[in-house]
């Protein structure tokens, strides 16, 4: 093989395949944002959660795992690795989210697998909120079960980046569902 041929093969395999961006957003509130470009070969990986899926209870689990999946390559390019599931655990950090931050960004993860077309039996909603106490209002993003019209919230919140998502039927989690990791 001679040198330039040689050369070309070796960039062509390290070089980075870029199929999506997203700009994300963190430190409470959406106060700051961070552009994440998502891999040929991370993509690959999330729809892979997707092939087998034959029904709205496994495509639910498979998008549990790719909201992780999200949150981890998210942390790799912004310093939302620096998040702790809840608010207090991180409280000060740079890239610390809290739930509106994770409504926003789970939001934005779940409309890139519907336009990817990996959603077959959701359809994303925008994010949605319960308001348990007055000054108390969590939010989460928002899918609905394409047959039956049952709506469900994906809340990231509750884990540290890179777990999978806990997805609550919409009545559960406005009365106050929290998962019991």
């Amino acid at each position: 093989m001679r040198p330039g041929s040689l050369f070309l093969l070796l960039l062509c395999c390290t070089s980075a395949a870029y199929g999506d961006e997203l700009s994300i957003c963190y430190n409470y509130g959406c106060a700051s944002h961070g552009t994440v470009h998502l891999r040929d070969a991370q993509l690959a990986r999330i729809r892979m959660l997707f092939t087998w899926v034959q029904n709205a209870a496994a495509e639910r689990q498979a998008i549990a795992q790719a909201v992780g999946l999200f949150f981890t390559f998210a942390g790799q390019q912004t310093p939302v690795s620096h998040d702790r599931g809840g608010n207090a655990a991180d409280d000060g950090v740079d890239g610390r989210m809290d739930c509106i931050d994770h409504a926003h960004n789970a939001t934005l993860y779940l409309n890139l697998m519907e336009q990817h077309g990996w959603l077959r039996f959701h359809k994303v909603l925008d994010a949605v909120k319960r308001a348990p106490l007055l000054f108390n209002d969590h939010w989460a993003a928002h899918i609905v079960e394409r047959k039956s019209g049952q709506e469900f919230v994906v809340d990231s919140w509750f884990f540290d980046p890179g777990h999978p998502a806990a997805i609550f039927t919409l009545d559960e989690w406005k009365s106050g569902a929290e998962p019991h990791d």
